[in-house]
């Protein structure tokens, strides 16, 4: 566990682990429970016990006093120093230490390991031989010197022969800093012979046999806490917090390549938030990290995942070989992130799965255009891996491509997206699809002008435009786009044949909804003038009426040309056709906004007034519609009078019965305009041409 961000990183986590082995198999739980209840601590005894897990000096000290007041034994902290190799002394500090080969080498190389274990003091040798060293330890200043500290420094100085399997050595102690001395100093002696046990070849534990099966076991707990972890984010925190297993050291720094590319996945311990950032470029790029450090590959059979380093003090080592032991655990924690990461693939394949799945049958669903774009767009980033899309559809009126719908994009910078226009004559890389219909990398640095604004107004850096196509219409681009700081796939061959593959699909369901808005539109138009038909106008009639407000009117003026046929007979049904068309264009011109221009059949026409306040405000539109016939129509560059017969009918409020009423206005309005057309036509059989 990481300790309170409060806690200073002043003791490892190996002297607390000692101390809560030697009260439990002194006292047991209940003393260990009461010892960290008297002390305060902000840690269970598991958090103490980790060698990840550093605490302030405080925190020692306190702790050092609790457990000599719950034991009874004021001899406690030097016994439990002296025991520590009976009481879990941390396997790689046992095995480091029997490697140096004899007391001597231990002891002259102890004040360069010390930051290790404490930051707070520093150890020097004054001088040693065979059997005899003697060492000074000063406390840094602004720290109060307890004598159970120094009790405890005693008894793990006297406990170095016993890994050798010698007697414990014998410490002479006459100065020290709670009496008033400058320092504490040790003098210290040892025996060279075995003890008489290893002479007479009695059956005891040897401590290097000890240790390398804590040191196994360790490694495997390791391997399997490691793989529990799930997903990388848990994974990672779990590397660096055990590495502290492997190599003792105040910090630790782990990078490792991103799954997803991009920028290397790091997290440290105990090392300021501000020095990351340096330290991680100078681990990566192989730099020094300064002689306290020391630095493996994170690497398996299959690949390098990064590197792992134990920071300790500048200008201070280790106790020997700890690169042997950190690269062993390195290689558990990349054969854990081999998992992972094929775990993370394979979840990744799985949500990529799902996203088809999703875009296929929303793509099935609707037959929307809008929707069709909105269903892209969302489901894209989870199929490609890129942070943000967008489709935009070609207008070939105006050779420019328009934003359609968009996603992953902060709402500022997606608004600024929608307005956004691309025109070919402006842009070559549109110019080039629209020529060769072959997909665009495209770079906030390397692409043209117009589209280097575009991606650095949206602050994107990357993106794949991939065209849209029915057959050799160009229907507009899909596109898969990267902001600073995500792991741009502009360059994968992966990604593209998936965006490929979106964008087939998006064309088919493009294609397909454009052909039923264009046979929607034919059963509900007019063919030959573009208006409503009967169907659709009525249709919009019974909406107009649903939703009239109680004192609002709704009218229909019913228009009848007069003496359609005979323009046919003597023109042509060619002029007839043109006749139609223009008087259809005059009608549009004569109404008001919101108001709907619909072709009955043949020469009927109808005007749905959706907002009148009255029934008299209908007759304005007639007044209108009847200055539009005033004008002759040219008719195969013949100027020829027609005129029209006009009907209105109203209703006023809100209806219930709108399909019904909207049919009795529609005959009220015919009625109407028979009415009409029998009292002021005049009866000139045939529409004359003027002059």
């Amino acid at each position: 566990m990481t300790p309170a961000p409060a806690e200073a990183r002043e003791t490892s986590g190996v002297t607390t682990a000692l101390l809560v082995a030697f009260v439990r198999e002194r006292g047991g739980d209940a003393a260990v429970e009461e010892t960290l209840h008297r002390a305060g601590v902000p840690f269970s005894a598991a958090e103490l016990s980790e060698p990840s897990t550093w605490t302030s000096y405080d925190t020692r000290i306190r702790l050092f006093t609790a457990a000599t007041d719950v034991l009874g034994d004021p001899d406690a902290m030097y016994r439990m120093g002296a025991e520590s190799l009976r009481n879990g002394m941390n396997a790689t500090v046992v095995l480091l230490v029997r490697a140096m080969g004899s007391p001597r080498q231990v002891y002259a190389r102890l004040p360069r390991a010390v930051t290790n274990f404490s930051t707070t003091s520093t150890m020097e040798v004054l001088e040693s031989d065979a059997t005899s060293a003697t060492v000074r330890y000063v406390l840094h200043e602004g720290y109060v010197h307890s004598r159970l500290d120094c009790d405890y420094a005693r008894g793990l100085i006297s406990m170095v022969p016993t890994i050798f399997g010698l007697a414990p050595a014998r410490v002479v102690h006459d100065e020290c800093e709670s009496s008033g001395a400058e320092a504490c100093v040790y003098h210290l002696s040892w025996d060279r012979r075995l003890r008489p046990w290893r002479r007479r070849g009695a059956p005891a534990a040897d401590p290097e046999i000890t240790a390398l099966r804590a040191q196994v076991r360790s490694l495997q707990s390791a391997a399997t806490d490691l793989v529990d972890g799930g997903d990388l984010e848990a994974v990672l925190p779990r590397i660096v917090e055990r590495a502290a297993a492997a190599v003792l050291a105040p910090a630790y720094l782990l990078a490792v390549s991103s799954p997803r590319g991009g920028a290397p996945l790091v997290h440290s311990s105990g090392l300021p938030a501000g020095e990351v950032p340096a330290l991680t470029a100078r681990l990566l790029a192989g730099g020094d990290l300064g002689p306290g450090a020391v630095v493996v590959d994170v690497r398996s059979a299959r690949r390098t995942h990064g590197r792992l380093a134990a920071l300790g003090r500048a200008g201070e080592g280790g106790l020997g070989d700890e690169r042997a032991m950190l690269a062993a655990y390195a290689g558990h924690a990349a054969a854990a992130l081999d998992l992972v990461m094929a775990l993370e693939d394979s979840r990744m394949e799985a949500r990529r799965a799902g996203a088809l799945l999703e875009l296929a049958h929303g793509l099935a669903q609707t037959v929307d255009v809008h929707d069709i774009c909105q269903t892209v767009v969302t489901t894209l980033p989870s199929i490609v891996g890129c942070g943000s899309s967008g489709v935009l559809l070609w207008d070939p009126a105006g050779a420019v491509l328009r934003t359609a719908a968009s996603a992953g994009l902060p709402p500022e910078q997606e608004a600024l997206m929608r307005a956004a226009t691309l025109r070919a004559d402006d842009v070559p890389e549109l110019f080039a699809m629209l020529t060769d219909r072959e997909p665009r990398a495209l770079s906030a640095t390397g692409s043209s002008g117009p589209l280097r604004d575009l991606l650095s107004t949206l602050g994107l850096t990357a993106a794949i435009a991939v065209p849209l196509l029915a057959g050799s219409t160009f229907l507009g681009v899909v596109t898969a786009s990267w902001s600073q700081g995500e792991a741009s796939g502009a360059a994968d061959a992966d990604v593209l044949a998936r965006l490929r593959g979106v964008g087939d699909q998006a064309s088919t369901a493009l294609q397909k909804a454009r052909l039923l808005e264009t046979v929607r539109h034919q059963a509900t138009h007019d063919a030959l003038t573009g208006l409503p038909n009967r169907a659709l106008f009525r249709e919009r009639l019974a909406a107009a009426l649903a939703a009239s407000p109680a004192t609002g009117s709704v009218g229909v003026l019913f228009c009848d040309l007069d003496r359609f046929k005979a323009v046919n007979d003597t023109y042509g049904h060619a002029a007839g056709d043109e006749l139609l068309r223009q008087v259809s264009a005059r009608l549009r011109a004569a109404i008001r906004p919101g108001d709907t221009v619909g072709r009955l059949s043949g020469d009927e026409f109808a005007v749905l007034l959706p907002r009148l306040s009255g029934p008299g405000d209908a007759e304005s539109v007639v007044a209108r519609v009847a200055e539009g016939f005033v004008e002759p129509f040219r008719l195969e560059g013949i100027p020829v009078d027609v005129g029209t017969s006009t009907g209105v009918a109203v209703h006023t409020g809100g209806t219930a019965e709108a399909s019904a009423v909207a049919e009795q206005l529609l005959r009220d309005a015919d009625a109407d305009m028979y009415r009409h057309k029998q009292r002021d036509r005049p009866a000139s059989p045939v529409p004359r041409p003027r002059d």
